[in-house]
C-alpha cells in the first residue's frame, strides 16, 4: 500500500526507492528540438503525461493534452488548420488553450460543446522546446536552463539523443560519476579522475574532479585531435559536473562543455538531449572576422563530434538499462558504492520529487 509517496509495510513506514521517485513537475523541462516541430503536431511524453506540440500560423509553439475530448483519441494523429489543431477521427478543432473551436457538422440548433483539454506553459530557447508540467500559475516564477553557448559564435555544438529504458536517476548517477570513464575506452575525454570537492544545496550538486584531458584545443591543427588518437596527449585538466535539477552540466577545462537536458518519461524509461560544445575561444584571429562568416563556421560545424558522442550514448544506456533489469529482478539487492556525491544525488533527487 502507498500513500503520498511512503510506502507502509506492517504498520511502519518505508521510503520510496530511489528508483521509483517521481519528478518535481514545477521545472522546466526540454521535450523536443526545435527543429522537431515542423508543420505537423507532434507527440511527447513527460512522466506518463501524454503531450501534443504544434505550431500556429504565427509559427509560435503550443502544448496540449494529446487526446481529443470527443473520443479521446490522439490529437498528434491530426492536422494543424491555421491557429487550430484538428482531430483526425471526426475533424474537431480545438484551440491554443485547450478548448473546442469548431466542428464541420455542428447543426444549427447545436452550440459548441462546451469540452476543454489541459494546455500547458511552453517555451522555445537555445534550440529547445521547453515544457512546464507543473502548476502553471509557478511557471514564470521558475527559470529554465539556460545554454548560452548554443548561439554564441565560438561554440560549435553537437547533439546526442538518449533513449532509456531506464528511471531518470540511473542517467544522473552515470553523469555524475566520473570513475565509470573505464567504459568508454578510446572514446572518452578525460582519464584518472579524483575527487576534489563537493557542495550542495537544494537545488544543486556539483562536483570538482582533478582529471587529465586527452584533448587540448589551442591551434587550429589541434581540432584533429577530434578524430585522430594518434595526436592526443593527456595532460591536467580539472574536470567540474553540476546536478543543476532536473538537468546535468559539465566543464572540462577550459575548451569543453556538456549539457543533459533530462526529460523522465516514466518510472521505467528516459528521454535526454545530451549537447556536447566545443570552444573555440582560444582562435583570437577567428574573432576577427565577418559574423556572417563565423555563423557559417559554427553551422557547417554543427554535429563534428556526432559519431564520438553517440558511442558514448550507447556505451551508458545498455549500463543504465542494466541497472535497471536488475533492479526490477530484484529490487531488494543491495548496491555498494564509493563515490561520496552519489549520496548528494540521492538527496537531491529525494527532495526534489517529495517537494513537487
Amino acid at each position: 500500500m502507498e500513500n503520498n509517496g511512503v510506502k507502509s509495510v506492517s504498520g511502519s513506514k518505508q521510503k520510496t526507492h530511489l528508483r521509483e521517485l517521481s519528478i518535481n513537475c514545477d521545472r522546466w523541462y526540454a521535450i523536443a528540438r526545435s527543429t522537431e516541430v515542423q508543420t505537423a503536431p507532434v507527440a511527447a511524453k513527460i512522466w506518463n503525461r501524454a503531450i501534443v506540440l504544434f505550431r500556429d500560423s504565427a509559427g509560435k509553439i503550443n502544448a496540449l493534452e494529446d487526446r481529443c475530448p470527443h473520443r479521446q483519441v490522439k490529437l498528434s494523429h491530426g492536422k494543424i488548420k491555421g491557429d487550430l489543431i484538428e482531430c483526425a477521427y471526426h475533424g474537431w478543432r480545438l484551440n491554443t488553450s485547450g478548448e473546442c473551436a469548431e466542428v464541420d457538422y455542428l447543426a444549427e440548433n447545436q452550440k459548441l460543446p462546451n469540452c476543454k483539454i489541459r494546455s500547458y506553459p511552453i517555451k522555445e530557447q537555445n534550440g529547445f522546446i521547453w515544457l512546464f508540467p507543473g502548476d502553471a500559475t509557478q511557471a514564470l516564477k521558475i527559470d529554465l536552463l539556460d545554454l548560452p553557448e548554443w548561439e554564441h559564435l565560438n561554440y560549435i555544438a553537437t547533439v546526442s539523443v538518449i533513449d532509456c529504458q531506464a528511471h531518470y536517476s540511473f542517467l544522473i548517477e552515470n553523469l555524475m560519476d566520473m570513475y565509470h570513464g573505464h567504459l568508454h575506452e578510446d572514446l572518452q575525454a578525460w582519464a584518472n579522475p579524483v575527487l576534489d570537492t563537493l557542495t550542495e544545496d537544494e537545488h544543486q550538486v556539483t562536483v570538482r574532479y582533478q582529471a587529465q584531458s586527452y584533448y587540448k584545443i589551442d591551434k587550429i591543427w589541434s581540432i584533429s585531435q577530434l578524430f585522430f588518437k594518434s595526436l592526443r596527449k593527456l595532460h591536467p585538466e580539472p574536470l567540474e559536473v553540476s546536478y543543476v535539477y532536473p538537468h546535468w552540466v559539465s566543464t572540462l577545462g577550459s575548451d569543453f562543455k556538456i549539457y543533459c537536458l533530462v526529460c523522465p518519461v516514466s518510472e521505467t524509461a528516459t528521454r535526454a538531449y545530451l549537447i556536447h560544445f566545443t570552444s573555440l575561444n582560444a582562435f583570437w584571429r577567428l574573432h576577427k572576422l565577418p559574423v556572417w562568416f563565423r555563423k557559417f563556421i559554427k553551422d557547417s560545424c554543427f554535429g563534428a563530434a556526432q559519431k564520438l558522442l553517440d558511442g558514448l550514448v550507447r556505451q551508458d544506456v545498455l549500463m543504465i538499462e542494466e541497472e535497471q533489469q536488475a533492479f526490477l529482478h530484484n529490487s531488494e539487492r543491495k548496491s555498494y558504492e564509493l563515490n561520496r556525491a552519489l549520496a548528494s544525488v540521492e538527496r537531491l533527487i529525494r527532495s526534489q520529487a517529495e517537494n513537487g
